[in-house]
């Protein structure tokens, strides 16, 4: 299983909060590290959500 679907997967069954923002931060890090090694200049911002 690619580490991108074990994240999805965590985040649909994940109840804490606390444990569902990491899990979002580290998706949005893969997803804007995908797009550097693309070439696309698409920006993301990732903030702490309380």
């Amino acid at each position: 299983m690619s580490i991108d679907r074990f994240i999805l997967r965590k985040l649909n069954s994940c109840q804490e909060e606390h444990t569902r923002a990491n899990l979002v931060r580290l998706f949005v890090i893969r997803i804007h590290k995908a797009e550097v090694a693309e070439g696309s200049e698409t920006g993301y911002s990732v903030s702490r959500v309380n």
